[in-house]
């Protein structure tokens, strides 16, 4: 179920792998996405598997609709019955709810400051990259009250495997020059994950990141290499302190 975990203080760290749920065929088997095809009730029943996995119960995992945007909203209780927000960050300052955020290549960030118990989940993808989505997530914590924040930046498809035309590579660069990357075959390539942690440190922000290429590693999902595919997740808790 986790490809990676973790504990700093009452602060959890999580990234999911493929294996523990029960979708089938190209979503097997812990698929997290509601939006790619899979059966709903499949899809509810896995996210339930994490919810408990991590300590929450289910209504207390949340995830957003993610549009490729920059857009980072504070979440203060459950959705309820509302339907999450569009954006492609959260972040909160409420213990025991379990942020978020759902990828298949992208650059998964999570966020936190244990000592004040504010958390954030970021979906960084190119465009998240191109638009500082983590500087706003970071200003946003910093807001609620956040002061030593740290990352943990999770597995994502890497440089030599995101070829690009030449004018996408340099437009990214622009904006974070050490995203500019050559593909295993030398041609142009963006590495988002390094572009998302060079911006962090420019925030002052403490930064692990845990290796692996979706691409290359089949215990996660990968929309580069198998077109129609599951997503697999970044979650974070607060508890109380």
């Amino acid at each position: 179920m986790f490809y990676w975990r973790a504990r700093t203080g009452t602060v959890d760290w999580a990234f999911t792998d493929r294996e523990g749920g029960v979708s089938g065929a190209d979503f097997g088997s812990l698929n997290l996405g509601g939006h790619v095809g899979d059966d709903p009730e499949a899809v509810e029943e896995n996210r339930a598997r994490v919810a408990k996995a991590v300590g929450v119960q289910r209504d207390h995992l949340l995830f957003m609709q993610q549009c490729h945007g920059g857009d980072v909203v504070v979440v203060e209780r459950e959705w309820g019955a509302q339907e999450p927000p569009a954006a492609d960050g959260i972040v909160t300052a409420a213990p025991g709810l379990a942020l978020a955020v759902l990828v298949a290549d992208c650059t998964p960030v999570l966020l936190a400051d244990p000592a004040v118990g504010v958390v954030g989940a970021v979906h960084a993808g190119r465009p998240g990259m191109m638009s500082r989505i983590v500087d706003t997530a970071v200003q946003q914590m910093r807001g609620l009250g956040a002061r030593e924040i740290s990352a943990v930046v999770g597995p994502s498809v890497c440089g030599r495997c995101y070829e690009v035309p030449t004018e996408l590579r340099d437009a990214a660069a622009k904006v974070t020059p050490e995203s500019s990357a050559r593909s295993w075959s030398g041609t142009p390539a963006i590495d988002v994950a390094t572009g998302v942690v060079a911006q962090l440190a420019a925030n002052d922000v403490a930064v692990q990141w845990v290796p692996g290429c979706a691409r290359e590693d089949e215990r996660l999902f990968s929309y580069r290499r198998d077109g129609q595919t599951g997503r697999y997740a970044g979650v974070v808790v607060a508890g109380a302190r």
